[in-house]
């Protein structure tokens, strides 16, 4: 069993990424990068000027049991940066052990940090981890986003087995700003109740944590949603420094769809910088 426990944690990964942006020029600069793999770092880019545009890869193609990932964000004052991945993550079934992966970002001083990954698929029989940790110093912004599907769709999987559990939390100062725990056990009646999936395979959420937003942009926010005769479902909810928004359906293009449109509402209104969507996103 010893000998068993052992192959199966030579055979698992660690990955690991590590980053600080300074500003330099009038324009955010990766100071200090390391990566592990399968976790890799494409050089960034600038398409609109001052803000840093990079882009996480995970080289593997996937997750499987015992499988971690560390990422950890540093943004030095004044800086803007943002984080995305060239694909959807993907969480194979379970070998028996759990896949984790954990985030810590610090933005310290009117840093923002646009956190904005193209989201992940949990394969059926998947146990997965996530867990966010942010620190916002003062006048810090961190924006960002969590998709989540359940199981292979397209094929007909559905997530009657396995277990998901997200666990986020933003602090500034000492603070709660936002703190949101989930589980999600691969159960029928978790997939078919409206205390659960109500039988939709995506799920969704929205932050913008860190500064006020009125209440006549949080109806704005509400507008920007078109009703679908799909059955998928969506929410807004004010923060005392910050706007949340849900959503529950069948898919994750329309979900990502309206979350471009409320957060360029907010870059807009907020940061005088309209949305730009990193030319990694499929069209």
């Amino acid at each position: 069993m010893q000998q068993l426990e052992k192959q199966s944690d030579l055979a698992s990964w660690h990955g690991r990424l590590s980053l600080t942006y300074e500003k330099k020029a009038h324009q955010t600069q990766v100071q200090q990068s390391y990566h592990q793999a399968p976790l890799n770092l494409q050089r960034p880019f600038y398409p609109e000027g001052p803000v840093c545009h990079s882009v996480m890869m995970h080289t593997a193609g996937g997750m499987v049991g015992g499988d971690r990932l560390s990422i950890n964000v540093t943004l030095q004052p004044q800086t803007h940066a943002l984080l995305t991945t060239t694909s959807a993550g993907k969480v194979y079934r379970s070998n028996g052990h759990g896949a984790q992966q954990t985030v810590q970002c610090q933005l310290d001083t009117n840093a923002i940090l646009e956190w904005l990954p193209l989201g992940t698929i949990v394969f059926d029989q998947a146990q997965f981890r996530q867990t966010l940790q942010v620190e916002l110093g003062p006048g810090a912004i961190f924006c960002g986003w969590d998709l989540t599907r359940f199981g292979r769709s397209a094929r007909g999987e559905r997530f009657m087995q396995g277990d998901w559990r997200s666990h986020t939390e933003i602090w500034q100062q000492g603070a709660p700003l936002w703190i949101d725990r989930q589980w999600l056990p691969g159960q029928p009646d978790i997939w078919e109740s409206p205390h659960g999936l109500a039988g939709q395979p995506v799920v969704g959420s929205f932050l913008w944590v860190g500064q006020g937003v009125e209440p006549n942009l949080v109806q704005t926010a509400r507008d920007l949603w078109q009703p679908t005769t799909d059955g998928a479902e969506m929410g807004v909810t004010r923060l005392p420094l910050g706007l949340v928004c849900r959503y529950r359906g069948p898919s994750s293009q329309a979900a990502r769809q309206w979350f471009i449109q409320v957060w360029n509402l907010l870059r807009s209104t907020h940061l005088g910088r309209p949305a730009c969507p990193p030319r990694v996103w499929p069209l």
